[in-house]
C-alpha cells in the first residue's frame, strides 16, 4: 500500500497555449517585464492510468502520478468546463511514495455515482505518459492577482508514439479570472500561439487510441431547455458556436482540412447572428468592439466560398463538367484559380497572428465575465431573466416576416436575385439554431428543409458562376457557345426547382405557430 501524505482539492482555472519552440525567447522578454515573486525549472514525469475500457475517460476523468525530484503526487481530475482555451476543472491531489494508483486517496465524494471505484482499482493499466520540462514563474499582476505561468516542452508517449509538448499554461492562484486573459492578450501581442482546448492527458488518449484525426462535424443546434432564461440561451449560443469554432480549428491546425476551416467561418456566422438576434436585449455598444473584429475575421475567410465552390466543380474528377468538349481546360482553369487562393500556411499565419488570438480571449472573457452586464438598465435585466419561449416565438416570427418579404412567392426571381437574398436566408436558418430543441422535430425539420434545399440552390448556382466567370478564357468559339449553352439550360433547370421549393418553403405553417 502506498503511504498517504496528504491530500488537497482545488479547482484548477487555467489556460492553455499552444507556442512554437521559439515563443520561448518572446516569453522570456515578456516576462522580464512582470513583477516575478518565485521561479523554478524542473523535470516532470506523468504516468496516466485507465482501465481498458477506459472508463475513466468515458467519465471525463483523469487520473495520473506525477514525479518529480524524489515525490509522487496521484492526481484526480474530473470534469468540468473548457471555453475556447479556458479549462475549469476540480482537481484532487494526493502525495504518496508508490508509482501504482491507489484510488481510496481520493474523497469517496469525488467519484461519480455510477463509477465503481473498487472495481475500477482492479482494473488500472498505465495508457500513456507525459515528459516535459516546465521553467515556472509566479506573476504578480498590477491589481494583486497572482498567475502561475509555465512553459513546458517535451512529449507525449504511448504504443511507441510521441507526440511534441510546446506549450505555455497560465493558472489563476489567486484574484479574479479576467486577469488571466489579461497576461494572455499581453503575451499574444506578437503572435505565434493559439489557444489551445486539448489537454496533455486528452493528446495521451488519442495516441493511445491511433488516432487518425478528427471528424468534421456539421454545426449542430444549440442546447435549449424551456426553463431556460434569455440571457442563459444567448450564452449558451456563444459557447456552442465557439466550441465547434475551435474544434475546427485544432483540425485544421493538425491536417489542413478545408472543410473543417469552412466550419469555423459557420461557428463565426452563428456568433455573429446571435449579436443580431438577442441585440433587442444586449445593447450593440456592450458588444462592439468583438463585433468590429468578429466582421474582420469572417472578410478573412470570404475566399472559403469560391474555394468550396471549385472543390465541389472537380468533384469526381469534374464529373459535373463531363458533356463539355472544354472539359478538361476548364479543369485547369479551375486548379489555377484555387492555387492562386490563400494557402493553408496562410491560414496557419492567421490563426496564429496576435489580432486572432485576441479576438478569441476578448470573446472568450467577454462570455465568461458577462461583459454585457454594466450597459444593462433594469428593463434589459428583467428581459434577460425572462423565460426563452416567449423571446423565442417573436424572434422567429420577426425573421420569418423578413424572410417572406424577400421571398414573395408572387415574384419571380433570377439568379443575381438569388445571390443578393443568400445572406439573409442564411441568419434566418441560423436564428432558429438558436432555439430549434424548444420545438417539435418533426414539424421543425418539415419546415427547415425546403429553405435548407433553396440555401443548397443557391449555392449550385455559385458553382455555375465560376465557370461562367471561365467562358473568356476558351480558345475555341464553338466551346465558348457550347458552354454558354449548358450554362442557360442548368440555371433555368435550377431556378426552376428553386422556384418550386420557395412556392412550397412559403406556404408551410411555421413550427414555433
Amino acid at each position: 500500500m502506498p503511504l498517504f501524505i496528504g491530500i488537497t482539492m482545488e479547482t484548477e482555472i487555467e489556460l492553455k497555449l499552444f507556442v512554437s519552440p521559439e515563443f520561448s525567447s518572446h516569453l522570456l522578454r515578456k516576462i522580464s517585464e512582470s513583477k516575478i515573486l518565485q521561479q523554478s525549472s524542473r523535470m516532470l514525469g506523468n504516468v496516466y492510468f485507465d482501465t481498458p475500457e477506459q472508463i475513466l475517460r468515458q467519465h471525463d476523468i483523469g487520473l495520473r502520478i506525477r514525479r518529480y525530484d524524489d515525490v509522487y503526487v496521484q492526481t484526480l481530475k474530473t470534469a468540468g468546463r473548457v471555453v475556447a482555451g479556458l479549462h475549469q476543472r476540480p482537481e484532487y491531489n494526493a502525495e504518496t511514495n508508490s508509482t501504482v494508483p491507489d484510488l481510496t486517496l481520493h474523497p469517496v465524494d469525488a467519484w461519480p455515482e455510477s463509477v465503481d471505484v473498487a472495481d475500477i482499482q482492479q482494473q488500472l493499466q498505465p495508457l500513456f505518459s507525459t515528459d516535459f520540462e516546465r521553467q515556472q514563474w509566479l506573476v504578480a499582476m498590477p491589481d494583486g492577482s497572482q498567475i502561475e505561468l509555465a512553459f513546458d516542452q517535451g512529449h507525449v508517449s504511448a504504443n511507441g508514439q510521441t507526440t511534441p509538448i510546446c506549450e505555455v499554461e497560465l493558472e489563476l492562484i489567486s484574484g479574479q479570472t479576467d486577469v488571466l486573459f489579461t497576461l494572455a492578450r499581453e503575451l499574444c501581442t506578437e503572435g505565434g500561439m493559439r489557444l489551445g482546448n486539448l489537454s496533455k492527458a486528452a493528446r495521451g488518449y488519442r495516441l493511445a487510441a491511433g488516432y487518425e484525426g478528427d471528424d468534421v462535424k456539421a454545426l449542430t443546434f444549440v442546447n435549449v431547455e424551456p426553463e431556460d432564461s434569455v440571457e442563459t440561451v444567448f450564452v449558451n449560443t456563444l459557447e456552442h458556436a465557439l466550441g465547434h469554432w475551435h474544434y475546427h480549428e485544432q483540425i485544421f491546425a493538425e491536417c489542413h482540412d478545408l472543410a473543417a476551416l469552412s466550419e469555423l467561418k459557420n461557428a463565426l456566422s452563428l456568433i455573429r447572428q446571435a449579436f443580431v438576434v438577442f441585440g433587442g436585449v444586449i445593447p450593440r455598444r456592450a458588444s462592439a468592439l468583438i463585433r468590429q473584429e468578429l466582421q474582420w475575421l469572417e472578410g478573412e475567410l470570404q475566399w472559403l466560398n469560391e474555394a468550396s465552390n471549385i472543390v465541389a466543380i472537380q468533384a469526381e474528377k469534374g464529373s459535373l463538367l463531363k458533356k463539355l468538349n472544354a472539359r478538361k481546360p476548364l479543369l485547369q482553369q479551375l486548379d489555377a484559380r484555387f492555387e492562386a487562393l490563400p494557402t493553408a500556411s496562410d491560414m496557419l499565419q492567421l490563426l496564429q497572428s496576435a489580432r486572432y488570438c485576441g479576438l478569441l480571449l476578448d470573446l472568450s472573457r467577454w462570455i465568461l465575465s458577462r461583459g454585457w452586464q454594466p450597459f444593462l438598465d433594469d428593463k434589459m435585466r428583467n428581459k434577460l431573466a425572462d423565460n426563452i419561449k416567449p423571446f423565442s416565438d417573436s424572434a422567429l416570427s420577426r425573421s420569418w416576416e423578413e424572410l417572406q418579404d424577400v421571398f414573395p412567392s408572387s415574384r419571380e426571381l433570377n439568379r443575381i436575385d438569388y445571390f443578393d437574398q443568400q445572406p439573409r436566408l442564411l441568419r434566418n436558418l441560423m436564428s432558429g439554431m438558436c432555439f430549434a430543441e424548444l420545438y417539435d422535430e418533426g414539424k421543425r425539420s418539415y419546415f427547415r428543409m425546403p429553405w435548407q434545399d433553396l440555401l443548397q440552390g443557391i449555392e449550385d448556382l455559385h458553382q455555375l458562376d465560376v465557370v461562367r466567370s471561365l467562358v473568356a478564357l476558351q480558345d475555341d468559339e464553338e466551346d465558348q457557345a457550347q458552354i454558354e449553352k449548358w450554362l442557360s439550360r442548368k440555371e433555368e433547370s435550377l431556378i426552376h426547382a428553386m422556384d418550386q421549393t420557395r412556392q412550397m418553403g412559403g406556404e408551410l405553417t411555421p413550427y414555433w405557430s
